[in-house]
């Protein structure tokens, strides 16, 4: 029990894997809780517990677990380490009510790809996944789904899940670094984000109305974007 979202809560979660087993294979980023609110109503305290929970208290258990996993690399024993992060598809699509929570899980999917990039010369692979399913903290979210099951498939338990998650944190997952999942029912996605679409090059400075008609032409060229949860 701890804090993950302090410097000793984090330190206390990798020191007790390494004192109950003597080495640390996989960390899993999940923890997170929700205070809803529309913007206009969303509270400065609100959104820092949110951020803090969320994108601090992922970054904190990363950094602890790095630093473990550099200073084994260094000692000439190169790891073979995994990281899974837990981000949303509110945070890659955004959602309504939820300003503080899918700006936290966008940062995690920025985290995501920076660890990655950064500790892959240590022998780490950091991942994140965006799963949809019935827990304490979506609970009131899936109301409507709580009820036990018919005898079909129970396409919100989080069972469906964790098997991506376990092969993620894995040695099977070996060359699978910076990537990101949804997971939802029996359905696994490769989300594919931000990247140049359309691009017009004046080759010098607009003027404020070429730039508007140039921006008009290339969203004309450009996909729709996804739409936004609840709008």
């Amino acid at each position: 029990g701890g804090d993950i979202a302090t410097t000793e809560g984090a330190a206390s979660l990798i020191r007790t894997a390494l004192e109950a087993y003597g080495r640390l294979d996989t960390l899993v980023n999940n923890a997170g809780f929700l205070r809803d609110r529309m913007l206009v109503n969303l509270d400065e305290d609100d959104f820092d517990a949110v951020v803090r929970v969320h994108l601090k208290g992922h970054f904190l258990p990363l950094r602890h677990a790095a630093a473990h996993w550099r200073a084994e690399a260094k000692a000439g024993r190169r790891p073979e380490a995994r990281i899974v992060n837990t981000s949303s598809g509110a945070g890659l699509l955004g959602s309504v009510g939820q300003g503080n929570y899918s700006a936290a899980k966008a940062g995690i999917v920025a985290l995501t790809l920076v660890a990655a990039a950064e500790l892959h010369r240590y022998g780490v692979q950091v991942n994140a996944i965006a799963p949809a399913a019935r827990t304490r903290m979506t609970e009131r979210t899936f109301a409507d789904t709580m009820a036990a099951p018919d005898a079909g498939f129970d396409t919100m338990a989080p069972e469906n899940v964790s098997p991506l998650v376990v092969w993620l944190g894995s040695a099977a997952s070996a060359g699978v670094t910076g990537r990101i999942f949804e997971a939802e029912g029996g359905r696994i996605t490769v989300m594919e984000g931000w990247r140049p679409g359309p691009t017009a090059d004046k080759g010098g400075r607009w003027e404020p109305v070429e730039a508007g008609e140039a921006a008009r032409k290339l969203l004309a060229e450009a996909g729709a974007p996804g739409a936004v949860y609840g709008a």
